[in-house]
Formats: C-alpha cells, sequence, structure tokens
C-alpha cells in the first residue's frame, strides 16, 4: 500500500472515529426534537441498513457551538486542536466545525471488522470536486455505482481475519475497502464500502433500511430529546467493541443499551440498559449501586467531585435499569485549567 493510499485510510477513520464517536459518547450530547419524525428518528436514518446492530446520532453543530464545548476548548490545547482540524480539513476539504450540521452512524454485527462493518451519513455543505480532488491525489480510486461516484480505497492486510473479501492476488490475505459518496448534494455516505453501496441503493428506493426494523426502532422512539444519542443490542457492542473479560463477566444479562443527552450550558443525559429478565435488572442495579457508592467515597473533600457523584441517579422499572445524570456548567468550570 502507498503512503498516499495509506494516509486516505488513516483519514477516513478519522471521518468514521468523529462521527461515531459523537454520536456514541452521548453523554456529552442531545438530540433536536423536532428531527424526530413520526417512526422515530432524523429522515437519514432511511439511508442505514436494516441489518444494522447499533445507531447513533448527532447535531453535531449544536455539539460545536454549545457553551461547554467552548469551557472543553479551554482545557484542550489550541495548537493540537487546531493541528488536527486543519490535517484533516486539508486531506478531505470538510471543515468539521462548519459544513457538517449532523451524522448519522451505524454498525453491522457482521463479524467483518472496522471498518467494513461500519457507515456513516453526514448531512451539511461539501465541496464535491474538491474534495474528490484531494482523495484522488491520496490515492483513491473513482468508479462509478448506480449513477453515483464513488472515491475509494481498498486496504490490504496480512492479519485479515476481520475483513470479508480475499485480495485476488494473495488467497490468504483479507482487504479492507472505504468509500466516500454523495448520495445527493449536502449528504455524504462514508465508511465500509459495501455500506455506501447500500446507502445508494435505498436512495433509490431499493431494499428495506433500518426504519422496517420494528424492534430497534421501539428503542429509537423511547429516547429523550436532546442532541445526540446512540441504541443498539448489547452483544454487538460487546464483540466490537471488545470489552474484558473481567468486566463482561460480572455483567448480568444485557439485551439493549441506549445513550442520549442534551449539552448547551452544562450536561444532561441518561444510560439505559434492558435485561433479559426482572432478576437480571435487579442485579444490575446493585452493580450500579455499588458504582455510585464508590464514586461518592472517592469524591472525598473535593466539592466538585461531590457535585458531579450527587449529579448521578439510579432509575428504572422491571428490565430496565437507568443511570441519569444533569451536571451544571459550573462543575466543567471548576476542572478548567487556572
Amino acid at each position: 500500500m502507498t503512503a498516499r493510499t495509506r494516509y486516505f485510510v488513516i483519514v477516513s477513520l478519522l471521518v468514521l472515529a468523529i462521527g461515531l464517536g459523537t454520536g456514541l459518547v452521548a453523554y456529552y450530547t442531545g438530540f433536536a426534537t423536532n428531527a424526530f419524525a413520526r417512526r422515530g428518528g432524523p429522515e437519514e436514518l432511511q439511508l442505514l441498513p436494516n441489518t444494522a446492530a447499533v445507531v447513533a446520532y448527532a447535531d453535531v453543530h449544536q455539539v460545536m457551538t454549545s457553551d461547554l464545548r467552548h469551557r472543553v476548548r479551554q482545557a484542550v490545547p489550541r495548537s493540537m486542536e487546531q493541528d488536527g482540524q486543519r490535517q484533516f480539513q486539508e486531506a478531505t476539504g470538510i471543515n468539521i466545525e462548519t459544513d457538517i450540521d449532523r451524522v448519522v452512524a451505524a454498525f453491522e454485527a457482521s463479524g467483518r471488522g472496522m471498518p467494513n462493518s461500519a457507515v456513516v451519513i453526514a448531512r451539511g455543505r461539501f465541496d464535491e470536486t474538491r474534495i474528490e480532488a484531494l482523495m484522488r491525489d491520496h490515492g483513491a480510486q473513482v468508479e462509478l455505482y448506480k449513477g453515483k461516484r464513488l472515491i475509494l480505497s481498498d486496504k490490504v492486510s496480512d492479519h485479515g481475519a476481520d475483513a470479508p473479501d480475499t485480495a485476488p492476488d494473495k488467497p490468504n490475505v483479507k482487504r479492507r475497502s472505504l468509500s466516500l459518496a454523495f448520495v445527493e448534494p449536502g449528504l455524504a455516505a462514508f465508511g465500509g464500502s459495501d455500506l455506501v453501496r447500500r446507502a445508494i441503493d435505498l436512495h433509490n428506493g431499493g431494499g428495506d433500511s433500518i426504519v422496517t426494523n420494528e424492534e430497534l426502532m421501539n428503542q429509537v422512539r423511547t429516547l429523550e430529546s436532546g442532541n445526540a444519542w446512540a441504541v443498539g443490542r448489547f452483544d454487538a457492542l460487546r464483540s466490537n467493541a471488545k470489552l474484558p473479560e473481567a468486566v463482561t463477566n460480572q455483567l448480568p444479562p444485557i439485551t439493549w443499551f441506549a445513550v442520549s443527552g442534551h449539552v448547551n450550558g452544562g450536561l444532561r443525559g441518561m444510560v439505559r440498559a434492558e435485561t433479559r429478565d426482572d432478576e437480571s435488572a435487579n442485579n444490575l442495579r446493585d452493580v450500579v449501586r455499588g458504582f455510585l457508592a464508590l464514586a461518592k467515597m472517592q469524591a472525598g473533600s473535593r466539592p466538585e467531585f461531590q457535585a458531579l457523584a450527587q449529579s448521578l441517579e439510579l432509575g428504572g422499572t422491571g428490565q430496565t435499569v437507568a443511570l441519569s445524570f444533569d451536571i451544571p456548567l459550573q462543575i466543567f468550570d471548576a476542572f478548567a485549567p487556572k
């Protein structure tokens, strides 16, 4: 793989990390109520496959312009943040702060590994000609798929157990393929090439999208208002995130997880888990109570830590366990550098 191709792969993974991380780490975000349609969720969900096991959303514009984000920027070295954004923009032509409005993302529990099993749909303002030219300079190829230009980069790995396609010239080597396509003006799909092609198919009216997955959409409809959320099957999260066995072995059987939040003049949100039965839920509540007790004990005499610990509240009934939090902006001021 050439250096230019390697750089394109790294940039593409960075795009995935930004989109998925913004949604999955929903402690720092929330989801605008008017983005919900009657079926639940933003309209971009129609471009995600109905086989997705985890789905996430983030209103990037609201997060980037929030008061809390300005506080966080004060704690991050400006040179580090500016260099990262500048390099990303130089490589892709996309300014994260001004060009992206919102994203939805999906993971498939297909066993194909990252990034083949992930796709991100971004709504915003994109200079398509410049982006394509920059990525071609970094080694990407362009092909037509059902009238759409697919910017494609293949990465071949000697350790390809997590990739689906065998390279034709090396039978024991696997291929990981990343693509970007502009489904319509202002709407970009990027991630695993197969999933990007499926997004184009769904945009053209072919196949079933995730909105036909009633079980998952029922979870989406229960989310509180905010500007980001994530929901999915816990088994998919456990296998793809490669959680330590010491952690997973201590957890009761969990079927679904959800996180949602709202960020602006503070941080308000919720983490929720649904278990297999009432007994499992009670066991999980005991685990969470132990965590809360430890957090309050560790807070000691530090007022800012005590306020943070006091903001955590355990709830939920039946098979549902929820942990909510409401952290005012003043608490973050206590952690900011002097």
